[in-house]
């Protein structure tokens, strides 16, 4: 395919980023059911694939995006911090007292500690929020990850000792330092440039990578469904969680804030990048997560359409 060709098909790919995503969701619960094998198969791209996004993410933003992404540090540097460190670290003790080491259990702590997703500027923009302020909290937030991690983790049942622990936290700090090294980069000395085609072919391949990952999270789902009530509950818990989490961050903010960053907050709170985590975690320890991270898929892909419907009805001024 000439390379015209191909900036156009990443540029529709990326224009047309939900229907993607959605047609990514439904072929992750297909394969799951009518080719488990494959489904299987492609949970090992996994971790390369989120390593290979959150590179794009930086790309994306080069130097004068995490710049702009700092802007108002203070007060996003307190939310990263009630919302990455105090949240997880309150459940994780919660958790710790009652003896619960489940997979739901480990599953909901993740989430809370997780850095907000990196289409969090996407959704933004598509249910009328504060991109802005999405982007500021991607950045602290996904900066500030591996040292908001590491009490966490401490505190989580099933992790293993303090040395174990600590590998955990050095292989995320490894990976988010080297993402975001080799994209600013490529963007300091000029090899990618910010012109309207080269980021068109980033958002394109994040896009594509996105829906390929969605394909191998919702593997589980599938042969889920077929098992009956059981993955009912677990629906659930990542539709209150989900969207709980962007609802109380609503009702708590609605009144300090201009509505448009509460909009972007909320959803920043409740839509974390729980699989960058899969990259990093023991392998027997994340393959019970991928049923759970697998549905969480579908609150954040559902997000513009519920949220946006609640911003209407709460008469939230966006603009």
């Amino acid at each position: 395919m000439p390379g015209g060709a191909i900036i156009s098909f990443l540029d529709a790919v990326a224009r047309h980023g939900r229907s993607v995503l959605l047609i990514g969701l439904a072929s992750g619960i297909g394969t799951g059911l009518v080719l488990p094998d494959l489904a299987q198969a492609l949970q090992i791209i996994i971790a390369p694939v989120v390593a290979t996004l959150l590179f794009l993410a930086f790309l994306r933003l080069g130097p004068d995006g995490i710049r702009a992404g700092l802007t108002g540090w203070r007060g996003g540097t307190l939310g990263v911090l009630a919302l990455q460190l105090a949240l997880p670290v309150i459940a994780a003790s919660a958790m710790r007292a009652a003896g619960t080491e489940s997979a739901l259990a480990l599953g909901v702590i993740l989430v809370l500690a997780a850095a907000p997703i990196t289409g969090s500027p996407n959704l933004a923009i598509m249910s009328g929020a504060s991109a802005p302020v999405a982007l500021r909290q991607l950045v602290l937030g996904t900066l500030l990850l591996p040292a908001t991690a590491l009490p966490v983790f401490l505190l989580m049942p099933g992790l293993g000792p303090p040395a174990e622990v600590g590998l955990i936290v050095l292989r995320l700090l490894a990976l988010v330092a080297l993402a975001c090294a080799f994209g600013l980069w490529l963007r300091k000395s000029g090899i990618v440039r910010e012109t309207p085609e080269s980021l068109a072919v980033i958002d394109g391949c994040a896009t594509l990578l996105l829906a390929v990952i969605v394909i191998a999270l919702m593997g589980a789902v599938g042969p889920a469904l077929l098992e009956g009530s059981m993955i009912w509950p677990v629906f659930a818990l990542v539709l209150t969680l989900g969207f709980g989490l962007q609802i109380a961050t609503l009702l708590v903010l609605r009144n300090r804030l201009p509505g448009g960053q509460v909009a972007a907050f909320s959803q920043c709170a409740g839509n974390r990048n729980i699989a960058l985590f899969l990259g990093v975690l023991p392998p027997a320890l994340a393959s019970d997560l991928f049923l759970f991270i697998g549905l969480y898929q579908i609150p954040m892909y559902l997000t513009p359409a519920v949220m946006g419907w609640l911003y209407a009805r709460l008469r939230l001024q966006l603009a």
